[in-house]
């Protein structure tokens, strides 16, 4: 699974990794996402991941849309914290038809006025249909007490309010200040040539101007635990448990992606669902979480439960973080666990889109892309006595802030 590697003359880098499948995947990868707005732009990065479909110098909306569905491939796009990217899948003879549409729409996008205000009203009933769904809701507003006053603490999807003020200035600023080459990975999978992929690559972005961040990004400091409490109208309560954690670039990264996976990972044998779940039947669903960022990260726990089981379930969440602060692994159990999170990323790299997406970011935030058996030989160096260090630094409960929703 070897991926080849090209810098165009302007800064944009491609990556590629050829397949024999008919259908192939390919996106831009940029590295502008929610941390890089100013106090009055939040939710302006993942606004513009909507209306840069919405008219282009010579395409409206609708051929924008209908550019690739027409061939039976489809394009998408999403905004997280630190990315935006726009990505396709299509029947491989497609290539050219994918670069020419991106390009246009990243580069050439008008921004009219009346998409705008349309746009706008889409988004905040997106963030009302959001308030519906507690579960995922807890984990962004948990963010904003483990990154208080921190642009990573804000909501990716922003506010009404503040999307009421966006307008066309506002997005063109944005995308001088962040879409830049530099900053910018064409990441695919295919069957396609890669000399080809490169010549179309040229045709398209080619004579794109060269542009760099002027900017550093704020930076993460400082950490208080908080702790907080608010009545919502659920039948449930739904609880977060966590702490800032390592950064993608962190040489300890990849064991706390390994505790985290022995906490709380997919699993079902995971510690967390055989105590709470299994052994005890207090919740139907908890999970652990890490998400590293290029210079922070954060760890959760989440579970929703019946609100009279709440204080027995963190007893029980509390229990087993003791357990892997106290006890060193013994060398089958950590062997086993080495086996599960192998076996794990092994059949994730079986899907090429998630393959092409995780390539891409691992490209644009650390210019190196890890094949799985660099992958395998990194979780293999993983010891106990790290795991034993780890869990006794990030899993601390002095160190653990906790938000709960709990029903009015």
């Amino acid at each position: 699974m070897t991926y080849q590697k090209h810098r165009l003359s302007n800064g944009i880098r491609i990556i590629h990794r050829y397949t024999d499948s008919y259908v192939a995947h390919c996106g831009l990868m940029i590295n502008a996402g929610s941390r890089d707005e100013q106090p009055e732009e939040q939710g302006l990065a993942h606004f513009i991941e909507h209306v840069i479909f919405k008219g282009t110098e010579k395409r409206k909306a609708y051929h924008i849309l209908s550019h690739m569905e027409n061939v039976g491939g489809e394009i998408n796009a999403f905004t997280s914290k630190e990315e935006t990217c726009i990505y396709g899948s299509f029947m491989h003879p497609y290539y050219q038809r994918w670069f020419d549409l991106v390009a246009d729409i990243v580069f050439r996008s008008v921004f009219p006025e009346k998409e705008l205000k349309k746009e706008k009203d889409i988004v905040i009933d997106e963030i009302n249909s959001y308030k519906d769904n507690p579960s995922e809701q807890i984990v962004d507003d948990f963010d904003e007490i483990i990154f208080d006053g921190h642009p990573l603490g804000n909501n990716i999807l922003g506010t009404p309010g503040h999307l009421k003020h966006f307008d066309g200035d506002m997005v063109r600023r944005y995308i001088r200040r962040n879409y830049v080459t530099e900053e910018m990975v064409i990441c695919s999978v295919g069957r396609m040539d890669f000399s080809r992929l490169v010549q179309m690559a040229e045709k398209y972005f080619g004579d794109i101007p060269a542009s760099s961040r002027k900017t550093a990004r704020q930076q993460v400091t400082g950490y208080n635990p908080g702790q907080k409490e608010i009545k919502r109208h659920n039948h449930q309560a739904h609880c977060m448990i966590g702490n800032q954690a390592y950064s993608m670039s962190h040489p300890r990264r990849t064991g706390m992606l390994l505790l985290n996976n022995i906490l709380g990972g997919p699993g079902m044998n995971c510690r967390l669902n055989m105590s709470v779940r299994e052994k005890h039947g207090f919740c139907y669903h908890i999970e652990s979480m890490y998400q590293p960022y290029s210079d922070a990260g954060i760890f959760g726990i989440y579970f929703g439960t019946d609100p009279g089981y709440v204080h027995k379930t963190v007893k029980l969440v509390n229990k087993e973080l003791s357990r892997l602060r106290d006890q060193k692994m013994g060398s089958l159990q950590l062997k086993r666990a080495k086996n599960q999170i192998t076996g794990q990323v092994a059949i994730a790299y079986e899907s090429n889109l998630s393959d092409m997406l995780s390539a891409g970011k691992s490209m644009l935030h650390l210019n190196t892309i890890n094949s799985i058996e660099e992958v395998g030989r990194k979780i293999e160096m993983v010891t106990a006595s790290e795991l034993l260090e780890t869990a006794n630094e990030l899993l601390d409960p002095g160190c653990m802030s906790m938000l709960t929703f709990k029903p009015a």
